[in-house]
């Protein structure tokens, strides 16, 4: 695509000089990197600063959220994994983890939800998928953040409302492997995600490949969007400063007339060059660059109309379509304003399912930063998750989940097959009779007991 064979020429342009300092920096780079982690006793694991800076490379080796000790155990333990899908083979210690479920990591996809509005609004075809695509990209500021969510517990669920007049409903289908489906809807669209993430340990990264299918419905139009992400890889996970990089292409098509948007997302370079920067056009169904699409995923997206060599066109300017909102100061886990309301019980509903992830005592107890109990209520939980498999098994049982129905679709993605799960559409006549009912619910939700088990609490005998 246009996008790409631009940056690929911007590479690859600069002459003698520009070549003979890279090869430079190639060259000092890799000694320097051989030299800190034969040190260290680690060859192969990559060691860079992404934001540059002059910081000497043993101490960036050493910086990070381990203390030296916690380093070597989690190195002797992880290594043997090297090359594996790590989804959901390791226990992992609480140290990594942020106060969020996966589930709620979903949701927030929702935050900038009013560029689906405008999506929706919109009479020019183009400009409907410029919004949508720039919704698309605004989630990578918030999944920049290198603290892992907690996997959600089979059955667990996630609830919100009070936000742009949308109702979330998200509902952990399957552990092995974790899938995670969603349905989000308000009057302009509705949206449904079946997610599976897949994973490749390297030693010090983590590659993620998104193996979902995601779907939105545009009320007014009636135009149903597809959604392909590129693949995403934490850097640094034991040595060295973490940081997340999604080099790679997002698509998103429409599937009822055929446009699409292309959109490439730079990979982090030497001293941070091309970090952030996403480019790329809507395409005609004739495949024909009608709108140029630019900006940085941490910061805005702009576009402006093209001709069919993909320049913009005279006499149009360059028009800001998304910018991220300001964000809290020096906030321990990176967090948006968003982010602290997703975890609030502000967004949730009257009397909030027992299975929602608000409600799980290892979750809040990170949150309140008592990490002991954390990790202890996370082995329980993980363990009476155990226990269910047992009496499943037992029973010869299949788990079915309440709100989705798996369909007989298996769909094709960059990443493998995915099987397709749909909603059923009960969570809305739940929600109905619930907020019909003139009864009030004064129920403290923070003392409702975190609840998603099929065989209630006889499965932790």
């Amino acid at each position: 695509m246009g996008s790409k064979d631009q940056a690929g020429g911007a590479a690859s342009s600069g002459g003698g000089f520009f070549s003979s300092f890279a090869a430079g920096v190639r060259s000092w780079g890799t000694a320097v990197h051989k030299s800190v982690n034969g040190l260290l006793g680690y060859e192969g694991l990559e060691v860079i600063n992404p934001d540059g800076g002059t910081d000497d490379a043993e101490e960036e080796a050493l910086r990070g959220r381990w203390k030296q000790e916690d380093r070597d155990s989690y190195w002797k333990m992880m290594h043997k994994y090297i090359g594996s899908d790590v989804t959901s083979l390791v226990t992992l210690p609480v140290i990594i983890f942020e106060p969020m479920t996966m589930l709620q990591k979903m949701a927030e996809l929702m935050e900038y939800c009013e560029l689906l509005d405008k999506a929706d609004e919109s009479e020019d075809p183009c400009m409907r998928m410029a919004y949508a695509s720039a919704w698309a990209v605004s989630v990578y500021f918030a999944y920049q953040r290198t603290w892992k969510p907690f996997n959600p517990i089979l059955g667990e669920t996630y609830e919100m409302v009070n936000h742009q007049g949308i109702t979330f409903l998200a509902e952990q289908v399957s552990h092995h492997p974790p899938m995670g489906v969603a349905h989000c809807e308000n009057e302009h669209f509705t949206y449904d995600i079946t997610s599976k993430l897949k994973t490749k340990f390297l030693g010090n990264s983590l590659e993620v490949y998104p193996v979902g299918r995601t779907r939105v419905t545009l009320k007014k139009s009636g135009v149903v969007l597809d959604l392909v992400p590129p693949p995403t890889k934490v850097n640094n996970l034991i040595f060295g400063r973490t940081w997340v990089d999604s080099p790679g292409e997002m698509v998103m098509t429409n599937l009822t007339t055929g446009d699409k948007a292309v959109l490439y997302f730079q990979p982090c370079g030497w001293f941070g060059a091309g970090r952030y920067e996403v480019d790329g056009y809507v395409y005609s169904a004739e495949e024909e660059p009608k709108i140029m699409i630019t900006g940085k995923w941490n910061t805005f997206m702009s576009c402006q109309p093209c001709d069919q060599e993909g320049e913009p066109i005279p006499g149009t300017e360059l028009k800001e379509i998304w910018r991220i909102a300001p964000t809290p100061q020096n906030d321990k886990y990176q967090y948006t304003h968003f982010a602290h309301k997703i975890n609030s019980f502000d967004t949730a509903p009257k009397k909030l399912l027992p299975s929602d992830s608000r409600l799980r005592p290892d979750r809040y107890a990170l949150e309140k930063g008592d990490m002991s109990k954390s990790g202890a209520e996370k082995s329980r939980l993980e363990e009476q998750q155990r226990a269910e498999k047992r009496t499943r098994e037992a029973k010869g049982e299949q788990f079915t989940p309440r709100w989705f129905n798996l369909t007989d679709v298996v769909a094709p993605t960059p990443w493998g097959e995915l099987e397709i799960y749909e909603y059923n559409g009960k969570y809305t006549e739940h929600r109905a009779a619930i907020d019909g009912s003139s009864v009030g619910d004064e129920t403290d939700v923070t003392s409702i007991k975190f609840n998603p088990w099929q065989y209630g609490n006889s499965s932790s005998s």
